[in-house]
């Protein structure tokens, strides 16, 4: 019988005894696996039969939103992804780029976004370890981590415990693995009341010459499963994290996986000897999709088959079904291809680690996907079209309206200059997050030279003196009210972090967090933020290589900010040279670097003084942003500054803030037009503030002048008070009691907001 006249009943290529102990399949438990009626339609076609219960797994598990990218992949082919210094871009378990000396850096961003709101401490370590695996997968050893949280509304009653459980799951798996969490990003806003974002950025260290991928070579070659053993923890995991969020997300517990970040270390340290010791072709990570991701990518990568025996996996728990076994999504497990030659040297250094080996099936020349169990084929698909033939959509999608520039001079001032800024330096945005890196280790491996707080982080190279400079950014509201200038402001903002220590920015790596895609004016806000993305990457010469999409972030119909969360890496020559954002000493002279308009639309004053989210938000002016950054880096290479810091959310009085705050030094400050708040709590883009010796400013005014940068002295560091223009002087000690008190307040349940 045709499979399109009866797309229900068991399939007739497999025997009754193979199939008795699944069910048959139903309409009801197609939706069930997140298929649509002719997305079922689709996969019968391709196999010319209805699929077993096990093979209706494995295809839900290839063809979801989460592992199939199939709203988005068309819209990702747009981002520039290639460079000079591009080794590897997407499509690998990390990127890739060249950073000189024989060595490379691996790198990459995921989410573990739906797992951490239904089980935060879980969620967040899994998350945690799954990136980490993908980038020691290519052959790199960790040497940092870093993260970008956002949470509801402080006011609501889920915040406080999601905010406790992220932060101890993040530091209980990055500490006990031994890498250092070295930056991040934390803000709140009530869009995430329903629908957290966990985004985490490992980077590892690699000789160019002994990478590691995930296409599988050579017909006959053993396929080995590594790690620990297979549990029924995280079944149907990648399937939950590409659906919305009804009432009660407590009954997906389940489908959240649970880490064990000491048998990860062990896993890292055996797949690093046996890779030095040549026995692995391929290696695949089992991070969403477990099992089955791992073997059909390894094998359709190299146009391979892929048969598997489910008899030979390692399991924790008894009598498990080949189902099961396909689909779980147990933590810190690895799928490699073998040098047959070196198989027992292989299988003796993972017995010395405690790990388990087991050669579980091989490569074949028939370019089908067998899964055996009990002596029973489970599944015989064809490996190509499960990746290939996923389903691939252009959804409709509506361009946001661009927003009205917002008139800052009709805007009412309830608040001195000096009283707002005591009110944003301790809002919960701008509030120091120390509460939350202080429970990570930023320090272990010893080479932490700029660590969390700052604009960037930076890590030193082996000995040095070179090293990476680290950052994780995005600006949500102005991505919701102007999807493409929200695009580009984000890729900018990763670039002035890196420049403002030192670093000479390289590639990016980016986590896409939108909506239910299925709505047009959702997928508008996509496609305009990877427009506004890709315009960016292109002029600063900053391409993208590796990244991840999680879309349905939702909850009950109610969507989150749009939030492309954008991982960038920079390369420092000297890390000696490096600077902070603190005032150094007194005496000195601040520079404001950029142009100021005093651009209040979608600012933190317009939304925390005045209780407005409205307006445009600042334009993003690309060539300025490229000649500015290249202006400031050029000045830290010659040692010609001692602080520098981006100005971005809370504009010129926050940064001044923040660095007097870190230095715990002083300054008086004048600028044009002083007494408006604009000028203070503007967030024009493209600026800088450095600190020069005295003797060194008008060297570096004349070399701006030179370079076509704008740059204007505007104050001198001293005193234990800052005074911005006539304002009332604040005592820096008082400002930093704020700033720092806020969150710790707030976590032992001292006050809801500031």
């Amino acid at each position: 019988m045709r499979a399109s006249l009866a797309p229900f009943i068991r399939p007739d290529s497999l025997t009754a005894q193979t199939l008795h102990d699944e069910p048959a399949i139903t309409p009801e438990l197609v939706a069930l696996h997140g298929l649509k009626p002719d997305e079922y339609q689709r996969l019968v076609a391709l196999i010319e039969r209805a699929p077993s219960f096990t093979e209706l797994g494995i295809f839900s598990a290839m063809w979801n939103e989460h592992c199939s990218y199939k709203s988005s992949r068309l819209h990702l082919k747009k981002l520039p992804t290639k460079a000079p210094w591009v080794i590897q871009g997407p499509g690998e378990n990390a990127g890739i780029i060249d950073i000189g000396d024989g060595l490379a850096c691996a790198f990459k961003m995921e989410s573990h976004n739906h797992p951490s709101y239904i089980e935060p401490y879980q969620g967040a370590t899994t998350g945690v370890g799954g990136i980490l695996r993908d980038v020691f997968t290519m052959g790199a050893r960790p040497v940092a981590c870093l993260n970008l949280l956002r949470f509801g509304s402080v006011d609501h009653p889920r915040t406080r415990h999601l905010v406790s459980g992220v932060v101890a799951g993040i530091g209980g798996y990055g500490n006990s693995f031994g890498v250092p969490t070295v930056g991040g990003s934390t803000a709140f806003h009530s869009s995430y009341d329903g629908n957290i974002l966990v985004n985490a950025m490992a980077v590892g260290l690699v000789r160019k010459d002994e990478i590691f991928y995930a296409a599988a070579t050579g017909v006959g070659r053993p396929i080995v499963y590594l790690g620990s053993k297979t549990g029924r923890d995280g079944i149907h995991g990648a399937t939950m994290a590409s659906a919305e969020f009804d009432a009660d997300s407590d009954e997906k517990r389940p489908t959240v996986q649970v880490g064990d970040p000491f048998s990860e270390k062990l896993l890292l340290e055996a797949c690093l000897e046996i890779m030095a010791r040549g026995c692995v072709v391929a290696i695949q990570d089992m991070g969403a999709a477990g099992l089955t991701s791992s073997a059909v990518e390894m094998g359709a990568k190299g146009n391979l088959g892929v048969e598997l025996d489910l008899d030979k996996v390692p399991c924790r728990e008894p009598g498990m079904s080949a189902y099961e076994m396909m689909l779980s999504e147990s933590q810190e497990r690895m799928l490699m291809v073998l040098d047959p030659d070196k198989e027992e040297e292989a299988e003796a250094i993972f017995r010395k680690w405690g790990l388990d080996f087991a050669v579980i099936g091989k490569t074949t020349d028939t370019l089908r996907f067998v899964v055996k169990h009990q002596g029973k084929i489970k599944a015989d698909l064809p490996i190509k079209e499960l990746g290939d033939e996923a389903p691939l959509y252009d959804r409709p999608h509506v361009p946001t309206p661009k927003p009205e520039k917002l008139d800052s001079a009709t805007l009412p001032a309830p608040l001195s200059i000096d009283a707002a800024l005591k009110k944003l330096v301790a809002c919960p945005d701008l509030a120091s997050k120390r509460w939350i890196w202080e429970q990570y280790d930023h320090l272990i491996l010893g080479n932490s030279v700029v660590g969390p707080g700052g604009d960037a982080a930076v890590v030193r190279i082996e000995d040095g003196p070179k090293g990476l400079a680290l950052t994780t950014d995005v600006t949500p509201r102005y991505c919701f009210a102007d999807p493409v200038e929200g695009g580009k402001q984000a890729v900018a903002e990763a670039w002035r972090n890196i420049n403002a220590v030192g670093g000479r920015p390289l590639a990016l790596t980016d986590n896409l967090n939108f909506g239910n895609p299925e709505k047009p004016e959702i997928m508008g806000q996509f496609v305009g933020c990877l427009e506004g993305i890709g315009e960016a990457c292109r002029v600063l010469d900053f391409p993208i290589v590796s990244g991840n999409v999680s879309l349905y972030n939702e909850t009950q119909g109610k969507g989150i900010l749009p939030t492309p969360s954008i991982g960038g890496v920079g390369l420092v020559d000297d890390v000696t040279k490096c600077v902070g954002l603190a005032f150094r000493a007194a005496g000195e002279k601040i520079l404001l670097v950029g142009e100021t308009e005093g651009w209040l639309g979608q600012s933190i004053y317009l939304r925390e003084i005045l209780g407005r989210e409205e307006g445009a938000p600042p334009p993003v002016d690309l060539a300025r942003e490229k000649a500015n950054g290249d202006f400031v880096r050029n000045l830290i290479s010659k040692s010609l500054v001692t602080a520098a810091h981006d100005l971005s959310d809370g504009g010129l009085a926050i940064a001044l803030a923040e660095m007097a705050m870190a230095g715990e030094i002083g300054a008086t400050v004048e600028a044009p037009g002083a007494e408006e708040p604009a000028i203070w709590f503007g967030e024009d883009q493209g600026r800088y503030l450095l600190t020069v010796r005295p003797d060194s400013a008008e060297e570096v005014c004349a070399k701006a002048r030179g370079a076509g940068v704008a740059v204007a002295i505007i104050g001198e560091t001293g005193g234990e008070a800052l005074r911005l223009g006539a304002s009332e002087p604040l005592l820096v000690r008082e400002l930093l009691d704020a700033h720092e008190n806020w969150m710790p307040s707030y976590m032992v349940g001292g006050g809801k907001t500031a």
